[in-house]
């Protein structure tokens, strides 16, 4: 009976020591993550000490910690401000459009990729598909404000062309939320693509030359094949993606949108730059940007936990 307590005692002991002696075999990868670690302390933990002034009368010159408690005050007003409920319904509409038209556009155009043969086609394509998303949205912007111009731009060009009138695109409410989707897709669409091609890589070959056995065409060999085999990363990103749902795009909008449009394009984000640094609500923009991350956290909870019930995948 004493040899199995001291053989369990020693068990422990012998985990510890092992653990030990990985972790001095890796001591540098330990020590290189210090960096960033200690980044993501510095730069993203210890601001979160500013979120009280959501609960605050916050004054300047009392500083966060001795301004007066308000009872909730600026998260009763949220829901009854006409400007922040019209914000969250044009973030909710513009988000949904984009997961719904976007974020299904890169893996089509990755499976598309896939399927050229032409090499030199190929990365011709993925070059420029990945050229948008490395310039920023004060650019593209400009350009596509260009393009839209009711006296410069090309789309008016052909218009006035067939005998049409100018139409000024960037200031007409129909027009603004279709461009803002298809601007974001044409930035995004390669960057978007490029883990879906990597995973598409990792796909066993002999899969595809099972299915040439079979006689099966390249079609069906794309449905039943290649769409199976990223299901699993497709579903982590659309996780992800449900996360970000009250973000709409804040760089994007806040270049292309003017006060015409703001009853259709101005988001949470836009709401809360102006109240916060334009107006100097510090505090109910917290309280705005806490609402908004809070709910972004109870979205992808819930959507990992309802696709874990019907499916294996998830983010844990």
């Amino acid at each position: 009976m004493q040899t199995v307590v001291q053989k369990a005692k020693a068990k422990p002991q012998r985990q510890a020591n092992t653990t030990w002696i990985r972790v001095k075999k890796m001591k540098m990868l330990y020590i290189m993550m210090l960096i960033p670690m200690g980044m993501l302390f510095l730069f993203h933990y210890i601001p979160m000490y500013g979120i009280l002034i959501a609960f605050k009368n916050f004054s300047p010159g009392l500083g966060i910690w001795d301004s007066p408690w308000n009872n909730f005050e600026h998260f009763k007003r949220l829901f009854s401000d006409f400007l922040f409920l019209r914000a969250l319904q044009n973030t909710v509409v513009i988000s949904l459009l984009k997961i719904i038209i976007v974020f299904p556009a890169p893996i089509i155009f990755a499976i598309l990729l896939n399927e050229i043969t032409n090499e030199k086609f190929k990365k011709v394509s993925q070059s420029i598909s990945y050229l948008p998303h490395f310039m920023s949205w004060v650019i593209l912007s400009a350009m596509v404000i260009e393009v839209f111009s009711p006296q410069r731009g090309i789309i008016n060009f052909f218009i006035t062309l067939v005998g049409g009138e100018p139409i000024n695109f960037m200031s007409d409410k129909t027009a603004f939320i279709p461009i803002l989707i298809l601007t974001d897709m044409w930035k995004e669409l390669g960057w978007g693509a490029i883990i879906y091609l990597a995973t598409i890589a990792s796909i066993d070959p002999q899969l595809y030359e099972a299915a040439d056995m079979d006689g099966a065409g390249r079609f069906h060999k794309m449905i039943h094949i290649t769409l199976p085999s990223i299901m699993p990363m497709v579903i982590i990103l659309f996780i992800l993606r449900l996360g970000s749902v009250l973000n709409a795009g804040f760089d994007q909008i806040l270049n292309l949108y003017n006060p015409l449009v703001y009853e259709v394009a101005d988001i949470i984000d836009t709401y809360v730059y102006r109240s916060g640094l334009e107006q100097f609500q510090f505090d109910y923009a917290t309280a705005v940007g806490l609402f908004k991350n809070v709910v972004g956290i109870v979205l992808i909870l819930s959507a990992n936990a309802i696709i874990r019930r019907k499916s294996e995948h998830g983010i844990w």
